[in-house]
This record gives C-alpha cells, structure tokens and sequence, in this order.
C-alpha cells in the first residue's frame, strides 16, 4: 500500500518530523492542516506539501493516513473521527484523556483492521531496549521491581510549547494532571516487563507556591492540583513497579528512562551515563557495565572531560547519535542524513508506522499495547485525588490473535 499522510497540527514538534516522512521510500505524499491558517502556509512553504483549510477537508480527501500532533486531550477525539472516516492513524502521546476514548480507538481498530500507532519513544530508548531484550531472554529471572520516570520541569521547554498551542488560554491546557501524560513512564515499564498494570495507587505533589499558578484547583482544565504524581503498579506477572511524572523538579536530563529493573536472578542500574547488568552466578555477583552498548559513541568518546558528567545532565549528547543497541542498520537509507529527535528515535518511529500500514501488520505500539501505557496513568491520577486510594485498572486485553505483528527488522 502506497501511503499518502496528512498531518494534523503545524506545530513544532511535528515540524521535525515532516522531513522523515517525506523521505521515507513507503510514503508518497505529505499534506499538513492546522486550525492556524498561517501555520499551514509556513509548513507549505517550508517543506513544499500540500495543505487542507480544515480537517474535515483532508479526511474526506484522498489522504489515506493521518498524523496527529495537536494539543494532548484533543489525540482521542481526533483519532477517533480519523478511523471512522477509514484512515490509518499514527498519534503523539497521549493516546487520549479519557478512558472512553481509548475504548473507541481500540474498538474501531478491531472492527476496521486499520493501523492505529501510538508514538511512544521510550520504547526504543536504549534502557527500555536492554530490559525488554534480556527479560525476554530470561536473565533477569522472575520479574520483581522497577522504576521508570519522565522528568520535565515547567521551565525546560513547556512554557513555551502550551503558549505555542494554547494562546492565550495557555493555563488551562498546561495544567493537565502529569498522569495523563503517563507513556513516557508507564510505557517503558509495561514494554520491558511483558506485564500490563491490574492496580494502582498514587500520590500529586500540591502545587500551591509556584507564581506560574498553572496547578491548582480552578486554574486549569481539570481542577488538577498536582504538578507531580508518583504511582505504584501492581502488575499482572505478580511484580511491582513504580512511575514518576514530575512537572517541577530540579533534574533536566534524562528526562525520561528506566532507572532500575530487578528480578530473582538479575538486575539493571542506571545513574546518568552509566548503565549496569547485574547477575547471579550461584552465591556470587557478576557485574557488566553496559555502558558502551546503551550510550552513544559520541557520549563515550567525551568520557574524559573534566566537565562530562555536567554535559550528560544538560542533554547535551542526546541528539548527535544513536547508541549501538539501536539497530540503525534496519532503517531506510534516505534516512542516513537527516536529524532525528529523542536520541534518532523518531527515525524508527516513522519507519515502524509505514511498514504497519503497508503490510497491515501490528506495529509494537499498536492500540492494545498504547491502551496498557495510558488507562493506568489516567486511574493513577483518580488514585491521587482520592488521597491514594488503590484502584483495579480496567484491561482491554491483548490484540487480536490474527492479526500478524509487524518485525520491525525485516525487509517489507
């Protein structure tokens, strides 16, 4: 299937990813639409596409695949008329606001047997790689405990991206409870265990000192309180985990990783540019650092600096290269020279997105998957609200048995 893509939202997020879709040998054509005219025009101008005064018009156009990259608690509803209307569906994060709406999404994906994927990064981080990898293989043994978290104070590039979006109204989107934007976390987590979250409880951190007043009862949206939610999962193999969404924080990078993943028989450690595999060989201990493998050469090749541990925690090497567990080797070659953000991981997410649509197979974050990294967050934050009360986490279950799932490391 040759795929023609229309995207939903000129913003500039969206922007970095025209390139990669252009480029990509599956997709012919690139289309944009925005509810900002001038923002369809810049994008028209700048990358020479084709742009819809509206998108009711690019969905009753010839376009047969949507992007969506608008404000967060409009991916749901927009998803959603985007299957109905019959177009295959690539969405930012979140997957939607509600859990209503993730229904639908996943119920039109099964009656239609359109693609809908969810572009979660952490997926493919180097962390997330390693442990999903060797859980799989066993190494790790029984799974036990992990954490992961997604770190992002105000000041570290949201202000700017809500007011981008929001206008003048900016607050009342910005002050969206940190668990509904939970993939970044949660995401990780269910993709490395093999598991999915029965039960959650969790805790906000009021935010009633900041100037900025986007947190707080009546300031925003949806009355949210919190600027950081910390949640404890119970997870389906039996095992604990723990996720952190924080809006206010003093850490800038890595923003968002796993930090720790234990089972019976093994371990994996992180703290900033050190990565540690931790195994049992009877009564002893071995220990491997990882480093090499899960950094990237450009970070390894900086070790030495008198000042490196400070250019690891301001981001500095996150966008030169990819680390050698990322298999670049697998992408297509007119991706070779363009940038990728999130550390080269939008190259794979584009890649995975078209190969889906032309096959028809699953991608690995396809609507069940995507379902199992937001309905905990959104309990999560109910969780919060009740002061920590423990709550069941509805399941929408697996994907379908038929439905062929997509290697992402073979040739289509």
């Amino acid at each position: 299937m040759v795929i023609t893509l229309g995207i939903v939202g000129a913003g500039s997020f969206s922007k970095q990813f025209v390139p990669l879709f252009q480029a990509h040998p599956l997709i012919r054509d690139v289309s944009v639409t925005d509810l900002l005219p001038e923002r369809s025009e810049w994008f028209k101008s700048r990358f020479g596409i084709r742009s819809y005064a509206s998108f009711e018009d690019m969905l009753n156009s010839d376009v047969n695949a949507i992007a969506i990259f608008t404000q967060r608690h409009l991916h749901g509803p927009l998803a959603i008329q985007a299957l109905q209307a019959g177009k295959h569906v690539y969405s930012a994060v979140p997957m939607a606001d509600k859990i209503e709406e993730i229904q639908g999404i996943v119920q039109l994906a099964a009656h239609s047997g359109l693609i809908y994927m969810l572009g979660e990064t952490a997926y493919y981080y180097p962390a997330a790689l390693f442990c999903r990898e060797e859980q799989r293989k066993g190494s790790f043994g029984d799974f036990v405990y992990a954490e992961a978290q997604y770190y992002h104070d105000m000041e570290h590039g949201f202000y700017e991206a809500f007011q981008h979006s929001g206008g003048e109204q900016w607050k009342r989107a910005a002050g969206v409870p940190p668990m509904h934007y939970p993939t970044h976390s949660i995401g990780a987590l269910v993709s490395a265990t093999g598991a999915y979250v029965q039960k959650v409880s969790c805790f906000g951190y009021k935010d009633d000192r900041h100037p900025d007043e986007v947190f707080g009862h009546g300031k925003n949206d949806w009355d949210n309180p919190f600027s950081n939610e910390t949640a404890i999962l119970h997870m389906s193999n039996g095992g604990i985990c723990r996720a952190n969404e924080y809006r206010r924080v003093g850490i800038k990078k890595s923003t968002s990783y796993i930090g720790t993943f234990y089972g019976t028989k093994g371990s994996y450690e992180w703290a900033y540019a050190d990565h540690y595999f931790v195994r049992s060989e009877g009564s002893a201990m071995k220990v491997s650092n990882v480093s090499k493998l899960l950094n990237s050469a450009e970070l390894e090749s900086h070790r030495n600096d008198p000042d490196f541990t400070d250019q690891v925690a301001n981001g500095k090497y996150d966008y030169v290269s990819m680390s050698p567990i990322m298999n670049a080797g697998r992408l297509p070659q007119q991706f070779e020279k363009l940038e990728a953000g999130h550390r080269g991981v939008h190259k794979f997410l584009v890649d995975d997105f078209a190969k889906a649509v032309h096959t028809g197979k699953l991608p690995p974050n396809h609507a069940w998957a995507a379902a199992r990294y937001n309905i905990p967050g959104i309990v999560a934050h109910q969780s919060a609200m009740r002061d920590g009360e423990a709550l069941a986490v509805p399941d929408l279950g697996d994907a379908p048995a038929e439905w062929a799932l997509l290697d992402p490391e073979a040739a289509v």
